[in-house]
């Protein structure tokens, strides 16, 4: 059908050419379909094109270039040459309908002049007054025909009839199963991959075509230099994308494999010795480091666990599993964003997986560098801010200030349980917290019912150092002034050098009760003296705690406690308040 369509254009063709033949330009068109800043090349092209095609004309388009050119045509019948011509594969992909005012001299056939713009002089001689030859490309063969494509087809194995459906799929043409089986479904989707890529629509992949598409589908492989990586101390063989990830160093459990590129991509293999107990406990300092982000699906079964992060820049995915006395696993870290070719490395490295023998010495690696803010060589994740906060009830109901709570993603009472905020008052800066599993403190706040006596001893128990030391300190005073400096009857005014840490920690009589709860220094751009403090007093903190529907302990009065007694009641009471992003 091609070919008699093909014969009906010759007929048509001459019939234009030589109706047109004497306008300047008039209501025609071209296809053009290559240009060359070489003349003499140009000129070479138009004679290989013209050996096989008829109307072929060469102009100068400007700026030393010359293009080649079919017609004129009428835009109808220019559309019709370029869609037949482009499917027989004789003229290339990329050739388009031009206008005739892009036009300029004519340079092909030598000393024709169709649109009466002039003649281009021929290329200037060498000294023996012959042409000197340039290398020219031939045209690109032509692509199977459809009996052809289907023909090589049919030799495809299972499972490279599988890839290609994938393939479809992921480009967005193919939704049904993936099967192998080539029905109504996959020739329609291959039909539609074809048009959208410029190609006949037949239906049928050539040789060439599938190439084609599993190079589109393979290109976040390719693009990243995805190949087999053989790790011999770690045991591991597996595809790694080492055109964005190099070799590091090794610091057991991990080998470490840093970014090459701007892509900022990084890969950690994980070997190790061990039992269930290694695994779990793999599994929870995995969660406290930076390169986990906190927002994420997270699994553990008994021998084996996967962890995914997405947060701060980054999406990671961990995967590891004890087999015969050995955790192996790896860890792939990729910019968020790039979701599409994250997604492709992935799978590969998931499917090329292998574990060989081999486990790295938890020994060795002593020499790295040693800080309590990494483990093997990996920043531990931390809060944005801490501060410090005290039980009210036995469920673990917290109070604290609101600083430490604001815009969070997670907020964490030591560190390990997850808490919600139920309740807050933005003018005295308290905020509520419940933990998500209910708490057994082993002290709970007694709030005083009376008012303390000015210049009377206080004690403040907090997190001076934000969780540093592990445990709360004491910071000891007296009590200034039982209101603020403005007259606020909510606050107290405390002669106590605080740490910021210290904020939203219980202040305590001499008798051990709760007179009220420290506040951060105010942010109002004043300079007060050394020493000046403030805290919301305990009525005030009774108030906010019923607003939210809790009942509060009130202190017996009892006249002082020992120091150590004191020390045990804030450490059993005081918890440390964390804002994670």
């Amino acid at each position: 059908m091609i070919r008699v369509f093909t014969a009906y254009i010759f007929a048509l063709l001459f019939s234009l050419n030589t109706a047109h033949a004497q306008q300047a330009g008039g209501d025609v068109v071209w296809v053009q379909i290559e240009a060359h800043p070489s003349l003499r090349v140009a000129q070479q092209r138009a004679q290989i094109y013209a050996d096989a095609l008829p109307d072929v004309n060469g102009f100068s388009l400007g700026g030393n270039w010359y293009g080649i050119v079919l017609g004129p045509y009428t835009p109808e019948d220019a559309e019709r040459v370029l869609r037949v011509y482009r499917s027989e594969r004789q003229i290339p992909r990329d050739s388009f309908v031009a206008q005739s005012n892009a036009l300029g001299q004519q340079y092909w056939p030598v000393g024709a002049n169709v649109l009466n713009r002039g003649v281009v002089a021929a290329p200037v001689l060498g000294d023996d007054q012959t042409q000197v030859a340039e290398p020219v490309a031939q045209p690109e063969p032509a692509d199977e025909t459809p009996a052809e494509a289907r023909r090589s087809e049919r030799l495809l194995s299972a499972q490279e009839r599988k890839d290609l459906q994938i393939a479809l799929q992921a480009a967005g043409f193919y939704s049904a199963a993936i099967d192998g089986a080539f029905g109504a479904g996959t020739r329609r989707s291959m039909g539609e991959w074809q048009l959208f890529n410029g190609f006949e629509q037949t239906g049928i992949l050539t040789t060439k075509q599938r190439k084609a598409l599993m190079d589109q589908y393979n290109e976040p492989l390719i693009s990243t230099g995805m190949r087999a990586h053989s790790d011999s101390s770690a045991g591991i063989d597996m595809d790694l994308p080492l055109d964005v990830v190099r070799f590091s160093r090794y610091e057991p459990p991990f080998v470490h494999f840093d970014s090459a590129t701007d892509l900022g991509a990084r890969v950690l293999l994980i070997s190790q010795p061990g039992d269930q107990a290694t695994l779990f406990g793999l599994y929870d300092i995995m969660q406290t480091l930076e390169i986990v982000p906190l927002e994420g699906p997270r699994e553990r079964k008994k021998d084996s666990f996967t962890l995914e992060g997405r947060g701060n820049g980054i999406v990671s995915y961990t995967e590891a599993a004890l087999k015969n006395g050995e955790v192996k696993g790896f860890t792939l870290i990729w910019p968020e964003g790039d979701d599409a070719r994250r997604a492709r490395v992935l799978a590969a490295m998931k499917a090329s997986f292998a574990r060989a023998d081999g486990v790295l010495d938890p020994g060795a690696g002593g020499d790295a560098a040693q800080s309590i803010d990494l483990i093997s060589g990996l920043q531990v994740r931390r809060p944005r801010v801490s501060r410090s906060g005290f039980f009210v009830d036995g469920k673990g109901t917290v109070v604290t200030v609101s600083e430490a709570v604001d815009s969070c993603t997670r907020i964490t009472l030591d560190n390990d349980y997850t808490a919600d905020l139920i309740s807050s008052d933005a003018g005295l800066g308290v905020a509520v917290l419940r933990p998500q599993q209910s708490l057994a403190p082993m002290e709970v706040a007694q709030l005083s019912v009376e008012a303390p006596r000015l210049q009377s001893d206080v004690t403040v128990a907090g997190y001076s150092f934000e969780g540093v030391l592990g445990a709360p300190t004491l910071t000891f005073g007296k009590l200034s002034d039982v209101k603020g400096l403005r007259g606020e009857t909510e606050l107290s005014r405390l002669e106590l050098v605080a740490q910021s840490g210290d904020a939203g920690g219980p202040v305590f009589d001499p008798a051990g009760s709760v007179v009220g709860m420290l506040l951060p220094a105010a942010q109002s751009g004043q300079q007060l003296p050394r020493g000046v403090s403030f805290a919301a007093d305990a009525q005030a903190l009774r108030d906010v705690l019923q607003a939210a529907g809790l009942r509060v302990a009130d202190a017996n009065g009892a006249q002082g406690v020992s120091p150590n007694e004191l020390s045990r009641r804030a450490n059993g009471m005081t918890v440390l308040v964390s804002c994670w992003n």
